[in-house]
């Protein structure tokens, strides 16, 4: 009894814990600060086209992972219907980490630099991408506590305020990588 009690309790703990330290050091061993080259530290940086973007805790682009989130809620709930809600959360966190390591390759932040609006992107700082992290976990635990359905309704609402505020989205940011298209990056461009 005490041994499962150890292993359902502790063990999903003692792998959140591997999992973060692991994104951190890959983050670094990519070159990736951990704080802000500007020299402070801000909980929120409104400006997706200053040097501070994706540079502090939250910016706009957060949404985005808030959207990662219910996207991970979705997948995890059609393919991995056997896993408890601890290892589904587990999961959840191993694929936005897994994510935020390669959106800061060198392979991603030149394909932002060159297919997007994102020009002078350097990537994102450690501390942008825990925020971006628990964003995504957040997008998760209000996915699963609202169902699919208004999940869906959350996540078309989020996109249009997106499209609307930064000319930007989840959605188009995965069509601008994937398949660019002029007209949307220059419709960006003039924000």
């Amino acid at each position: 009894m005490i041994k499962k009690s150890i292993r359902t309790r502790w063990l999903p703990l003692a792998a959140t814990a591997i999992v973060l330290l692991l994104m951190i050091v890959l983050l670094r061993v990519q070159g990736r600060m951990f704080l802000c080259a500007c020299g402070y530290f801000s909980v929120w940086s409104s400006d997706t086209c200053s040097s501070t973007n994706s540079q502090q805790l939250f910016d706009p682009y957060s949404f985005t992972h808030l959207l990662h989130g219910v996207l991970f809620f979705w997948l995890i709930g059609l393919l991995f219907t056997k896993l408890t809600k601890q290892w589904q959360f587990w999961l959840a966190l191993l694929l936005e980490s897994a994510w935020e390591v390669f959106e800061n390759t060198s392979f991603v932040i030149n394909r932002y630099r060159t297919e997007t609006a994102a020009l002078g992107y350097q990537g994102d700082t450690v501390v942008n991408s825990l925020g971006d992290l628990a964003c995504a976990l957040v997008g998760y635990l209000i996915a699963r506590r609202i169902g699919f359905r208004r999940s869906l309704i959350l996540f078309l609402l989020i996109e249009v305020v997106l499209i609307i505020w930064i000319h930007d989205s989840l959605l188009l940011q995965i069509l601008v990588l994937v398949h660019p298209v002029d007209a949307i990056k220059a419709w960006q461009m003039c924000r």
